[in-house]
C-alpha cells in the first residue's frame, strides 16, 4: 500500500495521499500516509458509513468531495482529524478482493478544486495495484492448507513455512540476474529450479516454457510485488513488467496474474 500511494502522489501531484486495510472486517484504521504536515490522521479509525472514506466502505465504489468540511452527502465525525491537516477535496478508492472490501486509498488536495478523471484513474490503478497484491498473497496462504501447490507428504515445509520458501524463491530469482559471476549466477538459478521442483505439482502442460525473465517476473508477482516494485527489484522498466507478465498470461492461458501464479504453481514452475 505504501508504494501504490508514493505512485499515486507522484503521478497526480496530489498534496496528501493515504490509507488503511480493515481488521475487523468493519474498522479500517489509517496506516500510511505520504505529504501529511501533522500526525493527525495517522492510527485513525474509519467506521463504515461514517465520513467519506466510510460511505467508500459501505458503497464499495470511489468516493468524493470537492470540499469536505461543507459536504452534505457524508457524516462529519472525522472533520477534526480532516481540518488539522487542512484537506478540502479527496477521493476514497476501496481495494476490494473477492468481492470484499480489504482497505480504501484517499488522495486530497489542500484546496477545494475539482478532482479530474485522471486523478480518479490513477486511484483506482493504485487500489488494483493493491487488491492485485492482497490476493496472491492470500492465494499463497490458502493453497498449502488445500494441498495443491505445496508437498502432500513428507516431511517437508507447509503451512507458514512453505510460504517463507516462496518467498526464498522470488528473492533468489531477483537476485541471480544481477550476479556477474556466470558460474555462482547458475549455481543460484540451480537451487531456484530445486526449491521449483520441490512443489511436487503435475507435470508442466506440453508446450508451455516461460523465459528465465518471465519466471523472475512471475516470481517477483507471486511474492506480492506490485509491477512497480517488482520492475526495482528486478532492475526493469514497468513496462516491460507487464511485457513480460502479458507474454507470461497468454503462454499459461491466465487472464489475471493471480491465474498466472496459481497455474504456474500447479505446473510446478513455481514453488
Amino acid at each position: 500500500m505504501r508504494a501504490a500511494l508514493l505512485r499515486l502522489r507522484r503521478s497526480t501531484g496530489l498534496a496528501v495521499v493515504f490509507g488503511g486495510l480493515l481488521h475487523d472486517g468493519r474498522r479500517l484504521r489509517i496506516a500510511e500516509l505520504s505529504g501529511a504536515l501533522t500526525p493527525a490522521l495517522r492510527g485513525l479509525a474509519i467506521s463504515t458509513g461514517s465520513g467519506l472514506g466510510g460511505r467508500c466502505l459501505a458503497l464499495s465504489r470511489p468516493c468524493a468531495v470537492t470540499d469536505y468540511p461543507s459536504a452534505r452527502h457524508i457524516t462529519h465525525e472525522y472533520d477534526g482529524p480532516v481540518s488539522a491537516e487542512g484537506l478540502r477535496s479527496v477521493v476514497a478508492v476501496p481495494v476490494v478482493v473477492r468481492r470484499k472490501v480489504r482497505g480504501v486509498l484517499y488522495g486530497a488536495l489542500r484546496d477545494a478544486l475539482p478532482l479530474g478523471d485522471r486523478v480518479f484513474d490513477a486511484a483506482v490503478a493504485a487500489a488494483r495495484d493493491v487488491e492485485q497484491a492482497l490476493a496472491v498473497r492470500d492465494e499463497a496462504r490458502e493453497q498449502p492448507a488445500g494441498g495443491s501447490s505445496a508437498p502432500a507428504a513428507g516431511p517437508g515445509p507447509s503451512g507458514r513455512s512453505w510460504e517463507e520458501v516462496r518467498q526464498a524463491h522470488g528473492e533468489l530469482r531477483a537476485l541471480a540476474p544481477r550476479v556477474e559471476d556466470p558460474e555462482l549466477r547458475a549455481r543460484l538459478l540451480e537451487v531456484c529450479g530445486r526449491l521449483e521442483n520441490a512443489s511436487a505439482g503435475p507435470a508442466r502442460p506440453r508446450g508451455v516454457a516461460l523465459t528465465p525473465r518471465e519466471l523472475d517476473v512471475l516470481a517477483a508477482v507471486a511474492s506480492g510485488a506490485t509491477n512497480a516494485s517488482a520492475a526495482e527489484r528486478l532492475g526493469l522498466r514497468p513496462e516491460t513488467v507487464k511485457g513480460y507478465l502479458r507474454s507470461t498470461m497468454r503462454k499459461l492461458e491466465a487472464h489475471t496474474r493471480l491465474e498466472a501464479v496459481v497455474a504456474a504453481r500447479r505446473a510446478g514452475m513455481l514453488p
